[in-house]
């Protein structure tokens, strides 16, 4: 064992009584989605998240994104927060 048993579920713990918000973030927010993982359904990140300013979709990589495709998550990443200059 790694003895990280705890440090996991106290994650879970905290976040089963934390206060969740009740209004939609407003943040600026990107998603950037690769093809071997999760794929996020649209309506709910919109429902969830006023201020969507990119999603993207990639056809290779996977949850480990920045080791299987980190050349699309640089890019991704670059092109997000150059609209913030």
């Amino acid at each position: 064992m790694t003895n990280t048993a705890a440090s996991a579920a106290r994650f879970y713990y905290e976040n089963a009584r934390a206060q969740t918000p009740t209004e939609p973030t407003t943040v600026p927010l990107g998603l950037a989605s690769f093809a071997d993982d999760f794929r996020p359904i649209r309506k709910f990140a919109e429902r969830d998240h006023k201020n969507m300013v990119s999603w993207s979709e990639f056809d290779r990589g996977g949850h480990w994104a920045a080791h299987d495709a980190s050349d699309l998550l640089t890019d991704d990443i670059r092109q997000f927060f150059r609209r913030f200059r």
